[in-house]
């Protein structure tokens, strides 16, 4: 039968509606596409035909005011795989077995790795340039497109385990996770840069006019307030003492500026190195952890890593004990309750609420009738306790809170603890807070609060930073000093700087171990029992000391936690690392030594004698207050011993020779240990060697020696100075109950 015309329209509709609805679909597809999944296929698009490789920034720098480089960035390289780069299963293998030779990585990962899909996969991070250039020179002796490297940079801390509790450590991706590097880890970091690499159809990169390049920026330079030079000499002080006294809980200290609250120093020994934070580094730590395996291991090694990353001075609490006494003194002071001129009766206790507090003179029957700044010099717990009474609860509780030591301090470093105190005083509270026991704050709070008493009574909050500069040494960031309030007047500040002052330079005050000969310090030693640990023998130690007394600059808080000793006390045991403190400290800050004339501790320069005839030698000498001894026959002195200029002790003894061949002429030291300071002068005179006395001085009939500078036995020119530490192992301050 023949077409219609009506077949004919059917066949058009039906082919007309095919296509149309054939358009509509593809039309409908490809608005999916590009509309509403366009950038979903634009990403795949990309995956597929860009190679994108971030660029690692270069970490800051961290300085110390001086700008000395504590923490740097030292360039390495990640050595890269792109499994879908390797030509073949022979390639793959070659590739695994070559790498793991030279990067010390098990074959086994490396094949793991290699049957990946996609073009990234990290071999190993952070190699030297020695590795890396292995790998390079493997892959071009083998023709293999398949291993590139990308420069990354990893964390050096030149001074090994210097400010570690300060500084803190990074991670493996250069984040920061403890101390400064955590705190300002926003300043330090940079910004990643980006490598985008075209690909062709092969997955191989094209020419170099298809690559962009987004360049890294360095983060920024944080500059400390620490100084390189007095951080030294703290963690020099510090580390012995805890050697000496085996401290089990380790020991800290703080040097700050009083007048801008400025950190100068800060440490916790024993410590770590922060180049490989993960080490034990403290023996007993070690030793703990010895025998230990499986999770009992681990969890061992955890506890003792978080421990030795601890920075004591504000991760942890205790009770300042008698340290605190200055701060019940300025409040009661402040608000007139007592003058210099109270009088206080001391026989040895005293009762509260039906109770009896003792005072460490109790077996000796109490100091007996005091001033106000006899019961600080002889740190006495009654006195205290009376002083509070008068002061009252709520005025304590006032001063407490001003002083700081409800609050944290603020200070920019992570993990600050919060403090624990009484909410309200009662009468047992007030007796035993007025000597420092029953609250708990941090060291960075009780030398906060110190330093708001000496300073005229202006509270600073405390700080670590001084400044942000950028890679071109612009300053960023700028931290000023920031006064949190006035908590004491001037006078009375200065009222309590002076009374400070007579529990060192007294010589039977109980903080004589910390006089520093010619220097002006205020000081006071304190011995808390850890009430918290619940065993009776458990103290921490600590002397606290400020110089100028006339015109306070610095302050130093030293502790140790848990001393196993020949005494308990603070004053035993911290003060004389804190009088050897003081004395490096204050001439490097260029506070000179000011003695009194005729005072033969003072250091002095020798004078020129030499082509001089002896007797006129002999009389500049003598007028002088010099001794001499004379070596030969000759009429006129051709050589001195010590020379001309040499620092020495005044009236010290100088050698003059007379010949120009005299050999010069050696005496052996003598043991000058543990002997009373006349009798080390008597024993050094027989020998011809001069003595300088450290510690309590030449004049503190009270102390016997503990070390000197030149070891027994060995020879030296008659004449020579030895330095002779003196301390006083008898004395003691109050500890609390």
């Amino acid at each position: 039968m023949k077409p219609t015309k009506k077949m004919h329209m059917r066949v058009y509709i039906i082919l007309f509606l095919v296509v149309i609805i054939g358009f509509g679909t593809v039309f409908g597809s490809l608005v999916n596409i590009q509309i509403f999944k366009g950038k979903e296929y634009r990403d795949l698009a990309s995956e597929q035909q860009l190679r994108d490789t971030v660029i690692n920034p270069t970490r800051g720098d961290i300085t110390d005011r001086n700008g000395n480089v504590l923490a740097t960035s030292n360039t390495v390289w990640n050595v890269i795989l792109s499994p879908n780069d390797i030509k073949d299963d022979a390639q793959r293998e070659l590739i695994a077995s070559g790498l793991s030779a030279i990067l010390e990585v098990e074959k086994d990962e490396i094949l793991e790795k290699s049957h990946k899909s996609n073009f990234h996969e990290y071999l190993k991070k952070k190699v030297d340039k020695e590795t890396v250039d292995k790998v390079l020179q493997f892959a071009s002796d083998n023709k293999i497109g398949a291993i590139y490297t990308a420069e990354d940079t990893k964390r050096y801390y030149p001074y090994g385990n210097f400010c570690s509790t300060v500084l803190g450590f990074v991670g493996s991706d250069n984040q920061g996770l403890a101390g400064v590097e955590s705190y300002y880890d926003k300043f330090l970091t940079g910004t990643p840069g980006r490598v985008v690499s075209a690909k062709n159809a092969r997955g191989t990169e094209m020419d170099f006019e298809y690559e962009k390049i987004y360049d890294a920026v360095q983060g920024n330079t944080v500059v400390l307030t620490i100084d390189e030079v007095i951080q030294h000499y703290l963690e020099k002080y510090l580390q012995e003492a805890v050697d000496e006294h085996h401290a089990s809980e380790r020991g800290g200290g703080i040097v700050m500026n009083v007048k801008t609250g400025e950190i100068l120093a800060m440490a916790t020994k024993p410590d770590f190195d922060p180049n490989e934070p993960m080490e034990l580094y403290d023996p007993a730590a070690q030793e703990r952890v010895a025998n230990l395996e499986g999770d009992e291991l681990k969890t061992a090694l955890a506890n003792e890593r978080s421990r030795q990353w601890r920075n004591k001075v504000l991760n942890d609490l205790y009770e300042p004990g008698s340290v605190f006494k200055p701060i019940t003194a300025s409040a009661a002071l402040e608000e007139g309750v007592v003058d210099q001129n109270s009088s206080f009766y001391c026989p040895g206790y005293y009762m509260v609420a039906g109770r009896m507090i003792k005072c460490a003179s109790y077996a000796k029957g109490g100091h007996g009738q005091q001033n106000f700044m006899e019961i600080m010099k002889n740190s006495c717990n009654p006195g205290f306790m009376m002083t509070a009474e008068k002061l009252g609860a709520e005025k304590f509780a006032t001063y407490f809170k001003a002083f700081g030591f409800t609050e944290k301090t603020g200070i920019d470093l992570p993990g600050e603890a919060q403090s624990i105190y009484h909410q309200t005083f009662s009468a047992v509270d007030l007796a035993s807070s007025s000597f420092g026991q029953t609250n708990s704050v941090t060291p960075l709070q009780m030398a906060t609060a110190m330093c708001a008493v000496v300073n005229g009574g202006h509270l600073y909050q405390p700080h670590v930073v001084k400044q942000i500069q950028d890679k071109d040494g612009n300053v960023v960031e700028n931290y000023e000093p920031t006064e949190v309030r006035q908590v004491i007047s001037e006078s009375t500040s200065k009222q309590i700087a002076e009374i400070m002052e007579h529990v060192i330079a007294d010589p039977n005050a109980s903080g004589k171990n910390a006089y520093v000969k010619g220097f002006r310090i205020g000081g006071k030693s304190g011995t808390s029992q850890k009430l918290s640990s619940g065993q009776e023998s458990s103290y921490v130690a600590s002397f606290l000391a400020f110089a100028p007394v006339d015109d306070p600059q610095i302050l130093v808080l030293m502790f140790l936690d848990e001393a196993h000793s020949y005494s308990i006390y603070g004053s035993s045991l911290v003060a004389p690392s804190v009088g050897k403190l003081m004395a490096d400290i204050l001439p490097y800050i260029g506070i000179d030594p000011q003695y009194e004339e005729g005072d033969a501790a003072a250091m002095v320069s020798a004078p020129k004698v030499t082509d001089k005839t002896v007797e006129a030698a002999e009389t500049d000498l003598r007028a002088k207050g010099f001794k001499y001894n004379k070596v030969g026959n000759g009429d006129s002195v051709v050589k001195q011993y010590p020379a001309a200029g040499t620092a020495i002790p005044a009236g010290s003894t100088i050698t003059l020779y007379t010949e120009e061949d005299a050999e010069q002429t050696m005496t052996r030291v003598p043991n000058l240990v543990g002997m009373s300071a006349s009798t080390v002068n008597q024993v050094a005179t027989n020998a011809k060697i001069n003595i300088k006395f450290s510690g309590g001085g030449s004049d503190n009939t009270g102390s016997v020696s503990v070390a000197q500078s030149v070891a027994e036995g060995e020879e030296v020119p008659i004449g020579t100075v030895v330095t002779v530490e003196l301390r006083d192992k008898t004395v003691s301050d109050d500890t609390g109950d």
